[in-house]
């Protein structure tokens, strides 16, 4: 089967698992011009890097699947795949995939737009889980899953902690420095750029400078970026045209593929846009009748110290999520 063959297979699969759009399709033509900037912009990126020194920036640790201390255990600092660097010449994101990234995009731009104050907060509530490995004093490894099911509220401008419920307790967060992409609040997010080249480019820029050349990151800064977009569209409550120019910010991004007919934490059954990278695959589960997030989760694709392949490592469902004026008030 010959490139031109594979695309067609694509827009056929996603045609399958999709209802009919809501909203138009984008204007023919669209997405190759996504495509031809993106590899514009790797061009010149990788020019511009040959011909400057390479710095080593600090280390960002990743968060999920997330690393917990028991009595009497020591955590093993690394993730699924870590030990490898990203594949080179990734393809650019399949029609499909582009085409559902699309259709949420239109259907984020569709909702109405609800008026933020400072001192608001952000509601969300999730269930799901995320993995571990802890080591044991006698040495032996085991595999925990730690559980994701909270409610949370975020200040919307960061004035004042978050406060997080969970398994029956409460607790406040304070803020550590001022917002930014791993760290955001809704007016960190309203202010960020709605063109997707322009979005993209400030998230690529942050995933170079910890995950790029020269850095001991295994993950790439094109994987990071993928994962940073994902985490924001998570926060529940993101203004309507950011989430739309995440969604096609994602686009760009090389390697992107459907997965149809995955499941969330929270039994809802979708069509996922999916990365691999290092033998696990990263999947946005979207509902196939509203085009909207339901939840994310990693799935292995060949056997390592996390589990068989095709285990389910992270599974994380959004259930909730709105503004309210009080923290430990719901929506």
């Amino acid at each position: 089967m010959n490139a031109e063959q594979r695309e067609q297979a694509a827009r056929e699969r996603a045609r399958r698992v999709l209802p009919p759009a809501a909203h138009p399709d984008p204007a023919p033509g669209r997405t190759e011009a996504r495509r031809r900037h993106f590899l514009r912009e790797v061009d010149r990126q990788t020019r511009a890097r040959s011909t400057r020194p390479v710095s080593r920036p600090k280390r960002r640790m990743a968060l999920v699947p997330g690393a917990v201390v028991t009595a009497g255990a020591t955590v093993v600092a690394l993730s699924p795949g870590s030990g490898t660097t990203g594949a080179p010449n990734v393809p650019p994101a399949s029609a499909a995939s582009v085409q559902v990234l699309e259709r949420a995009a239109l259907a984020a731009n569709a909702t109405s737009q609800t008026k933020v104050l400072d001192g608001q907060f952000v509601y969300v509530k999730t269930v799901g889980y995320t993995s571990v490995l802890s080591e044991k004093k006698a040495g032996q490894m085991e595999l925990l899953r730690e559980d994701e099911g909270m409610e949370q509220w975020t200040s919307v401008d960061g004035s004042k902690p978050t406060l997080q419920r969970k398994a029956g307790k409460e607790k406040l967060l304070p803020r550590e420095g001022p917002a930014n992409l791993n760290s955001p609040t809704y007016n960190f997010l309203a202010a960020l750029p709605t063109d997707p080249h322009a979005l993209l480019k400030q998230i690529r820029e942050d995933a170079e400078k910890n995950h790029g050349a020269g850095s001991d990151s295994t993950t790439g800064p094109d994987q990071e970026a993928f994962v940073t977009i994902g985490d924001l569209l998570r926060n529940g409550a993101t203004p309507p045209a950011t989430t739309a120019a995440l969604y096609r910010a994602a686009a760009l991004i090389p390697g992107g593929d459907t997965a149809p007919d995955a499941v969330d934490a929270a039994g809802r059954r979708g069509v996922a846009v999916a990365r691999v990278h290092d033998g696990e695959r990263k999947e946005w589960i979207f509902g196939a009748s509203t085009n909207r997030l339901l939840g994310e989760r990693t799935v292995l694709l060949k056997d390592n110290a996390w589990g068989k392949a095709g285990a389910v490592v992270t599974s994380v469902a959004l259930v909730s999520s709105g503004i309210t004026t009080e923290a430990g008030q719901t929506p």
